[in-house]
């Protein structure tokens, strides 16, 4: 009898559910495309970190006499991979319009897969390359930093950095879902919110990393520096007549070259233009343009005063 009653509330616990997915469709999918797997998403960046910086991540017993078969082997391995991840992809992002247009069919979205993966995979050359020179940048900017091996080892800044080059690459070549799911597996990790698709120039260096946010729509110039805790970000989200947000609109700041941004500072609004060479100070808030080569410090300043002294 125990059990009959058992079964009862897990029969009744189940029609509940069932009309709690019905009474939210849009968060229900069942019958539909197999949907992309984050866990597959993670694990094409550990291979792309593999290729772009071999000994480092992945196999470690490198040499000048394996290093071709190495990369060809995991190369091939990556590309494999990503295309089927990327054709789920296109095929969940596609599910709910309709299937006429060739691309949005399922030998469409296997064909599209394969054209945006090889054009990622000739792209990797380019990201190692900007990838070095953000390396450099930290080294040249952080004086804690020993060596190169210490920052692409250790350093969550450019751990985060790295997620995002390479998810800005698939996000340009039109791929959906995959690199929102890698730069939020990065930021998990990292304390690091870089949306992939921002635009960042070369030489961009986070310093310590935690709780920085850079927005979608922000565009960041080169030898752009960012210290903990900044955010840039939006000002106001233009709302429909539904009261939704609507999509599209520059929302972000602009940075250009030459940048530095220093602990907690917030810098909000699409049409917000930081110049060349200028550096904001700590704890500021800022919502307007700023012109070039100028120092922005959030007032009143600091005052030190001798303590008082403590009655004997």
């Amino acid at each position: 009898m125990a059990q009959e009653n058992a079964n009862g509330r897990l029969d009744a616990a189940v029609e509940s559910m069932l009309a709690a997915y019905a009474r939210q469709p849009e968060t229900y999918r069942v019958g539909g495309p197999v949907a992309p797997s984050r866990e597959e998403a993670i694990e094409i960046l550990h291979l792309c970190f593999g290729v772009l910086f071999p000994g480092y991540f992945g196999e470690t017993g490198l040499s000048a006499e394996n290093i071709r078969y190495h990369v060809g082997q995991v190369l091939a391995v990556l590309r494999r991979r990503l295309e089927e991840e990327v054709f789920r992809c296109l095929c969940y992002h596609h599910s709910g319009e309709s299937p006429a247009h060739s691309s949005r069919s399922p030998a469409g979205c296997r064909q599209e897969s394969g054209t945006k993966v090889e054009a990622f995979i000739g792209q990797l050359p380019e990201l190692r390359d900007m990838l070095v020179l953000d390396v450099e940048a930290a080294y040249d900017g952080d004086p804690a930093a020993k060596s190169f091996d210490e920052i692409i080892f250790c350093y969550p800044g450019f751990r985060a950095v790295m997620v995002y080059r390479i998810a800005h690459a698939l996000h340009e070549l039109g791929v959906p879902l995959m690199p929102r799911i890698m730069t939020e597996h990065a930021h998990s990790i990292t304390g690091v919110d870089l949306h992939p698709g921002a635009h960042i120039g070369k030489r961009f260096f986070i310093d310590h990393g935690t709780g920085v946010v850079v927005g979608e729509t922000t565009v960041i110039g080169e030898n752009v520096k960012l210290y903990q805790g900044v955010t840039l970000g939006a000002l106001s989200i233009p709302k429909d007549e539904r009261g939704r947000a609507i999509r599209g609109h520059k929302r972000h700041p602009t940075l250009a070259d030459n940048v530095t941004v220093y602990a907690n500072a917030t810098i909000l609004g699409g049409e917000t233009v930081i110049g060349s060479g200028v550096t904001v100070g700590g704890n500021t808030f800022i919502t307007s343009s700023v012109t070039a080569d100028s120092l922005v410090s959030a007032a009143p300043q600091t005052q030190t005063r001798p303590k008082r002294k403590k009655k004997p």
